[in-house]
């Protein structure tokens, strides 16, 4: 077990004031139900609560000492800091041993691709003969087996905690998704990345973030010094370049333009992955992946770059990428003996439904492509219009519920309605139905569904339920699409 002093967190930390005796801590937590004795509780002010008005319940627990931004009247010592917020990842890293600086991290940030580049990075630091360790919205897994989660990016002290549990068992490399509200709300402060991977900018979690700019913000702080070594970028999409120019680290591109540092071309896409070269330092790869689509091959490129500049050799790198099966839930297909082909994906972006849909359509050879999408509710209200327009270039679309959450299904669903309407009059030839009933949904578009045709399921992916406005239900898309495609002739 690693411990601290009180004294060597506060030295840690920026404009730390310490007050009463040294204590030895052997853990942190930000969440006073989880508080055992010799803790150190970090009392974090947030929108819906504080946790300085947790602390007595925090010392009656056992908890050593506080990380406060006012002293409080109890009987423990404390550290005094202007923002525990900014305080807790770095506090939490110096209890547990700075835990990242004896790994291999990297981080991958972007709307769309974190998940699928995450476990192409731990397929390519498992065929270099790495212990591996993954952090992500599916799950963490430490060498491949999962572990409980429940964010994207953790809280700063379960964060650390998780790094510390992987150098006991033996990781050597950690690929890690990292969120843009883990990066505003410093979730990874405290944290050393070897490696910086952004993938792509486009609209979503506007509620949060209010603009793409501020969206933008969030995600260069992982390119500075303060927590990265390197970073590799995509440099193709169109929030590339201001990216690059703000980036304080030394940073290679990866695209198909003549300008990126590692280019992407001669690209063959297949139902079943696709391949490319890789124009590298003078050298060409030969690129291949099992997963389907260009989007896919531009992944799995950003993974053995990232996966080099980490320290892997490149031809575990591109072996590994090329014997991955990909995410759960990320183009993934319903293994059922059936002449229709049924994917699930986590495409919840106008940008991904456009990419997931462009791509299909690059594959198939006479079909349809076939989508069934909604939109999630209390969430970015602004990209739905686009959604439903991107949805409109698929030729049938069944609009349906995601998870409502709080919001009526029917307003959700007209914005979608609203964004396809506007363009079909615009020259898309989509065809579309409205089914607010998930399953229902899913069935209808397998029943329409012809030999030779894909039924895309999007919005959900991974998810195994449905947040309704009064309860969570089980809802699985996978399942629920093998169920009607065994009912329509197929066979497990």
């Amino acid at each position: 077990m690693v411990t601290a002093t009180l004294s060597a967190v506060a030295g840690g930390l920026r404009r730390a004031e310490r007050h009463g005796r040294d204590v030895e801590v052997v853990d942190a937590t930000h969440d006073s139900r989880q508080v055992a004795p010799g803790w150190l509780f970090c009392a974090i002010p947030g929108a819906r609560d504080d946790g300085h008005r947790h602390a007595p319940d925090a010392v009656d627990s056992g908890a050593a000492a506080l990380l406060v931004e006012r002293w409080l009247d109890l009987p423990v010592p404390q550290i005094r800091v202007p923002s525990v917020r900014a305080a807790v990842g770095p506090a939490a890293a110096i209890v547990h041993g700075r835990p990242s600086e004896h790994l291999t991290v990297v981080g991958v940030t972007g709307t769309n691709g974190k998940t699928s580049i995450t476990y192409l990075l731990e397929a390519a630091f498992g065929a270099a003969a790495l212990g591996t360790g993954t952090i992500g919205t599916v799950e963490a897994r430490i060498h491949g087996e999962p572990q409980p989660g429940v964010r994207t990016t953790p809280e700063g002290t379960d964060l650390q905690r998780l790094f510390h549990e992987m150098v006991d068992r033996g990781v050597d490399a950690v690929a890690m998704e990292v969120s843009s509200h883990g990066l505003d709300l410093r979730r990874v402060d405290g944290t050393r990345f070897r490696v910086a991977v952004f993938t792509n900018l486009s609209q979503d979690h506007l509620d949060w973030h209010g603009s793409m700019e501020a969206y933008l913000a969030a995600k260069e702080r992982l390119f500075t010094p303060g927590l990265s070594d390197h970073g590799v970028v995509h440099r193709d999409g169109p929030w590339a370049q201001r990216l690059l120019e703000r980036a304080t680290i030394p940073v290679t591109t990866v695209g198909r333009d003549a300008s990126a540092d590692v280019r992407i071309d001669d690209e063959v896409l297949r139902v079943d992955g696709g391949s490319a070269t890789l124009h590298w330092d003078g050298v060409v790869h030969d690129l291949q992946t099992r997963l389907p689509g260009g989007f896919n091959l531009t992944n799995a490129a950003l993974a053995v770059v990232a996966a080099v500049t980490a320290g892997a050799p490149i031809e575990a790198a591109l072996a590994g990428v090329a014997a991955a099966s990909g995410a759960p839930g990320r183009f993934e297909r319903v293994d059922v003996d059936h002449p229709v082909t049924v994917l699930i994906d986590y495409a919840h972006t106008p940008d991904a439904v456009q990419l997931a849909v462009a791509a299909l359509r690059s594959l198939v050879d006479g079909g349809r492509v076939l989508l069934v999408l909604g939109a999630g509710g209390d969430r970015d209200r602004g990209k739905r219009v686009p959604m439903g327009a991107a949805a409109a270039a698929a030729d049938v679309v069944v609009f349906t519920s995601d998870n409502p959450r709080g919001e009526d299904p029917a307003t959700i669903v007209e914005a979608l309605v609203d964004g396809a309407r506007r363009a079909v009059d615009q020259g898309a030839g989509a065809e579309f139905h409205v089914e607010l009933d998930r399953r229902a949904a899913i069935g209808a578009a397998i029943a329409e569904a012809r030999p030779g045709d894909v039924v895309l399921i999007a919005g959900k992916g991974h998810e195994r339920i449905q947040e309704l406005a009064d309860r969570t239900v089980p809802f699985d898309d996978h399942q629920v699409a093998a169920e009607f495609l065994a009912q329509t002739g197929g066979g497990a």
